[in-house]
Formats: C-alpha cells, structure tokens, sequence
C-alpha cells in the first residue's frame, strides 16, 4: 500500500519539528561544541570512540591522553563521574542528531 503525499509531508513536518525541538534544548551544548579546537574535537572523539568499545571511562581517558597529550584531563574520584556523564551526553548527542538527520533526509 503506497504511503500519501500528505502523510509523507506530514512525517516530514514531524521530523523537523522534533529535530529544531533538540536543537533548541541542546543549544548551550551544541554552541560549546563549535567553540572547540581540532585537537579537542580529536581528544572528544577519542574518548567517545573507547566509550563505544565499551571501555571504562578512566581507560577511554588514558588512552585519549596518550594519544593527544595536549588534550590531557586529569581526574580523580571526585570528578571521574562528571567527566564520563559528560562525554556519555556528547555520545547521545551525536546518535541523536544523526537519528534525527536521517529522518529528515528520508521522503
């Protein structure tokens, strides 16, 4: 059974609101996010990357700062928590935003 053309507009319509929706919620994080350098663009991406291998947060962070020691963060006890729910939030984001631009895409 062939979908309409208004259902289709209608999706479409949906997508868009619930994408600019996001976008709206996320703009504080979203603009830090242009705000950084490529080396820490590099760093992030390494961190989130061994968060999607499943990695502890604190062997994520060594091998990110091995790798860019420029980047390097320190942590400890007391902020382990805050950095991984961070990068966790920069995960999501990025699986968020690719979910919702595909949809867009899609007729």
């Amino acid at each position: 059974m062939a979908k309409s053309k208004k259902t289709g507009k209608l999706k479409k319509k949906g997508v868009k609101e619930l994408l600019d929706a996001y976008l709206d919620s996320a703009a504080e994080f979203s603009e830090m996010l242009k705000a950084r350098t490529q080396c820490e663009v590099a760093y992030d991406y390494e961190v989130v990357a061994g968060l999607r291998r499943c990695l502890s947060i604190s062997r994520t962070l060594e091998l990110a700062n091995e790798k860019y020691p420029d980047e390097a963060l320190q942590w400890d006890d007391d902020t382990i928590a805050d950095i991984k729910a961070h990068y966790e939030y920069l995960m999501n984001h990025e699986d968020i935003l690719s979910k919702l631009t595909g949809l867009s895409s899609k007729k």
